[in-house]
């Protein structure tokens, strides 16, 4: 027999009351507590638990309190990450977060999810799938991403937005249900480095 551990991160039914997986869900909260009781002056201290708490994450990454996660341990973010106020990881299968991401405030990744059926659903039986998000994406405030999605490279996720599909690179995607609003483009670009030229003209 499978343990729940490796049903839980193979994607399988498995049931969420179980020691091994208690024992990793314990550390995720007593390191939480530590990082949510911290201050804006122990960066470092910061740092250091969270090393500790994800199974992998960059040098220079950016959560502000309060943060929230399952387990951590099946959490991977890359370098310069930023995640504004009240995030929410439930990372019962396997999170990975690129390189240059930004989320907003009281972004949730869940890649839990439970039966439809009812019957089944009362006796405990959990499920998830994994959520990935490409390099260079920001994620604004309120946005829910699905178990299952993958969202790509280069990406804009408008504020309030459900993501319960893939969405591809080089776009914007807003609503619920996210859907791709446009590519983003040459005009973006154009626009974008005019305001950065004036910032140094004022």
């Amino acid at each position: 027999m499978r343990s729940q551990k490796d049903r839980m991160l193979a994607g399988d039914l498995y049931i969420a009351d179980d020691p091994e997986l208690a024992k990793d869900f314990h550390k995720a909260k007593r390191l939480l507590r530590e990082y949510n009781q911290t201050t804006e002056y122990q960066e470092a201290d910061r740092k250091k638990i969270l090393d500790d708490l994800f199974k992998q994450s960059g040098k220079k990454i950016h959560i502000e309190p309060p943060f929230h996660t399952d387990y951590g341990c099946n959490t991977v973010i890359g370098e310069n990450f930023y995640s504004n106020y009240d995030c929410i990881i439930l990372d019962i299968a396997n999170v990975k977060i690129g390189d240059n991401v930004m989320f907003g405030p009281r972004v949730g990744l869940y890649t839990a999810g439970h039966p439809i059926d009812a019957v089944i659903r009362n006796e405990y039986y959990e499920y998830g799938k994994p959520i990935t998000i490409g390099n260079n994406v920001w994620v604004g405030g309120n946005v829910v991403v699905n178990p299952g999605v993958t969202i790509g490279d280069n990406v804009v996720i408008g504020s309030g937005a459900v993501v319960t599909k893939d969405i591809p690179s080089n776009v914007i995607a807003v609503g619920n249900p996210c859907k791709v609003l446009r590519e983003i483009n040459d005009q973006d670009k154009k626009y974008w480095e005019a305001e950065k030229q004036r910032y140094f003209e004022q």
